[in-house]
């Protein structure tokens, strides 16, 4: 799958970081990860470091996907507000669901602490109406999580003028949030990897899966075979490609970086990521190097050519809208891009097996806005289920839930 358009930051910023070998032999190993994205690295990560022989390989460039045009937001916040959740499967559950991403981020900064060099930053998150009309729901939403410990704050229309200089009739403030390079994170990552032993690949393409009772046998383009006891198909949204079932569905979304700012001229934008209640929702957050990062424009685009052609007009529709929120910030876009994003109808992810493959193919689909929160807990999860080990979010997050 072509996963992106125009001109993703980090993969420019970063340029080809490091060459690996593609799959000239056979290979044998305890897991392989077919993916070499921030999904898949994390995951071949928990794995290795807990004494599993894991073998990545990816057929771009490692980090070369959805990677590469991620806006990497972390937030515990997912697509689906709690209390809808709560309303499909249970308070307990939707709660559950929520804690575990709040748990993710600390779990996601010990591995930047790690790693060092991955630009991971705290932030807090403003969960703006975008709307009046909004209001009585957003104010369910903020006491729905205050009740259940999540560190928030409501904000009227007078603090957010204050502190934040835009108009909005209200807000949630979560102390909880953060970003990375997830580009870097991914490259860190398997670096890391390969030092313990374990092996990557790129530019291997995986053609075909014979899963049996003891082990699966992954065959590359070039017909050379890979043997494993477990396979992690952690490829993103090209994942959906080996099922007959539909479990989401692709969209596109635009994004572009500004030239570095003044910090003065960020303010509260440089501790604090922004989107709003309306979908599809404009988000902003700042980097590292003070660059300020909007993205959202969101449609049903699925075909590259398309999704290209785009790409500037939408570029110019998000700066147009951030403007109207901070007039006085220079919005000129720097680099624009799209990238392919999957959604899922509750917004939750799927980790594990599938009937289909059988229990020694577990797929790993991290699908909704915050990707990478969700592939952090699904390393954990995956880990369980190679493991035969109980967890307590394998059935919510499973395949199962479609049932």
């Amino acid at each position: 799958m072509d996963l992106k358009s125009g001109y993703p930051f980090w993969a420019i910023r970063n340029g080809l970081m490091h060459a690996y070998p593609q799959v000239r032999q056979a290979v044998r190993c305890d897991v392989l990860v077919v993916g070499g994205g921030i999904s898949g690295a994390l995951i071949a990560d928990e794995l290795s470091r807990h004494g599993h022989d894991v073998a990545v390989v990816e057929q771009r460039d490692i980090g070369w996907g959805s990677t590469a045009a991620s806006t990497a937001l972390l937030q515990y916040e997912i697509d689906t507000p709690l209390q809808h959740l709560a309303r499909r499967y249970g308070e307990e559950q939707a709660v559950l669901a929520y804690q575990a991403c709040a748990d993710a981020i600390p779990a996601l900064q010990k591995v930047a602490a790690r790693l060092r060099g991955t630009d991971f930053e705290k932030h807090r998150s403003l969960y703006y109406a975008s709307r009046r009309r909004d209001m009585a729901a957003l104010m369910d939403e903020f006491e729905l999580r205050r009740r259940h410990g999540l560190a928030v704050h409501w904000l009227d229309a007078g603090r957010i003028q204050e502190q934040y200089g835009f108009s909005a009739p209200g807000a949630i403030l979560s102390d909880l949030a953060a970003s990375v390079d997830p580009y870097r994170m991914t490259y860190r990552l398997l670096a890391a990897l390969q030092r313990r032993g374990g092996q990557v690949f790129d530019r291997t393409c995986i053609a075909s899966l014979e899963p049996s009772a003891r082990q699966v046998r992954a065959r590359t383009g070039h017909g050379i075979t890979i043997t494993c006891k477990h396979l992690v198909m952690a490829t993103g949204y090209a994942s959906q490609a080996w099922l007959r079932q539909r479990v989401a569905r692709n969209r596109s979304s635009y994004a572009f970086v500004t030239d570095p700012l003044p910090a003065a001229t960020l303010g509260e934008l440089q501790a604090t990521m922004l989107w709003e209640t309306a979908r599809p929702y404009l988000y902003l957050r700042s980097t590292a190097d003070h660059r300020l990062l909007a993205g959202g424009e969101d449609d049903a685009v699925d075909i590259p050519a398309r999704r290209d052609a785009r790409v500037d007009r939408k570029a110019r529709k998000l700066a147009d809208k951030v403007g109207a929120l901070f007039p006085h910030l220079p919005l000129v876009p720097a680099f624009a891009w799209a990238g392919t994003f999957a959604e899922t109808s509750d917004g939750l992810p799927f980790f594990g097996a599938h009937p289909q493959w059988g229990p020694r193919v577990q797929f790993a689909m991290a699908y909704g806005g915050n990707g990478i929160t969700y592939s952090m807990i699904g390393a954990g999860l995956i880990r369980a289920a190679i493991e035969r080990r109980r967890h307590r979010l394998a059935k919510l997050f499973s395949f199962q839930r479609l049932a």
